[in-house]
């Protein structure tokens, strides 16, 4: 386990790259150098600028912001895709030579960073997801063939401050994103419906919402407070010829496995094509 963390450095720190900041300042993880962020505006970097150890930069304000954060050892890249070609022609000058540079651009390839930045920098593409932001998260990593071991655990211990991480070859980050990176829209879609369910059954809204919400929490703590295979937690909600047995059926005749599996299949269409510019 890494103790410390070099100076981290948060380049466009919007949403994401904000709760991964977020995140890692909640942690206590010491960081050596402390922390930069820059923003576009002063009014997006005064969110930040009261948070320990941070030093939150408006390029409004501070043109060369963003040269002044790609001094840090960890250099996270958060402006939107478009945007990246730029931000790394800005700041490749301005590099360490030990820098590790981490993409958190969705569909921008390592190929992209190796372009700008040679073949020999340590880049790594990270895909977090939404649930950052209260500190749990699932992150894929990919890395380049130059990043030492050293350096990947130094960015998984970063993202392991808001969640969880699972290193993949690139090839892989697209099909992870269809999973996690999109997964809490589908759990959300599915309280969506489930509340629709209770209201057709008399309930008002509010208790339709509490109990459809609360379930979907109840059952994902205890499915992690007991390490059970959730396939083994069903089966005990599951009394043989009973009311959820008949519901279950339900869904299993409805072809419920089969439509996750297009409706992961079209999101990774859609990843493809975004990735190619389409």
């Amino acid at each position: 386990m890494v103790d410390a963390l070099p100076s981290v450095a948060f380049v466009g720190a919007g949403s994401m790259g904000g709760a991964i900041l977020r995140g890692l300042v909640a942690s206590g993880i010491p960081v050596d150098g402390g922390i930069t962020a820059t923003n576009r505006t002063p009014e997006r970097a005064a969110e930040l600028a009261g948070l320990d150890g941070v030093r939150s930069i408006a390029l409004a304000e501070q043109p060369d912001g963003n040269a002044v954060a790609a001094r840090s050892r960890i250099v996270v890249v958060g402006v939107k895709p478009a945007m990246v070609p730029e931000l790394l022609a800005e700041i490749a000058p301005h590099l360490r030579e030990d820098a590790i540079v981490v993409s958190i651009a969705a569909g921008v390839t390592l190929a992209t960073f190796a372009g700008a930045l040679g073949e020999g920098a340590s880049v790594l593409r990270a895909m977090p997801n939404t649930p950052a932001t209260v500190g749990r998260a699932v992150t894929g990593l990919a890395a380049a063939q130059a990043v030492t071991e050293e350096e990947r655990a130094l960015v998984r211990r970063l993202f392991e401050t808001v969640g969880s991480v699972i290193e993949v070859p690139e090839e892989q980050i697209d099909p992870l994103s269809t999973i996690s990176g999109s997964g809490p829209a589908y759990v959300y879609l599915l309280i969506e419906e489930f509340t629709k369910a209770a209201i057709g059954k008399g309930f008002a809204e509010p208790e339709a919402r509490l109990m459809a919400e609360q379930t979907f929490i109840g059952a994902t703590a205890l499915l992690e407070a007991s390490q059970e295979d959730p396939a083994e937690l069903r089966r005990r909600v599951t009394s043989p010829k009973g009311t959820t047995e008949r519901a279950i059926a339900v869904l299993q005749d409805g072809g419920l496995d089969d439509l996750f599996a297009r409706a992961t299949d079209a999101a990774l269409a859609r990843a493809r094509e975004l990735a190619a510019g389409a």
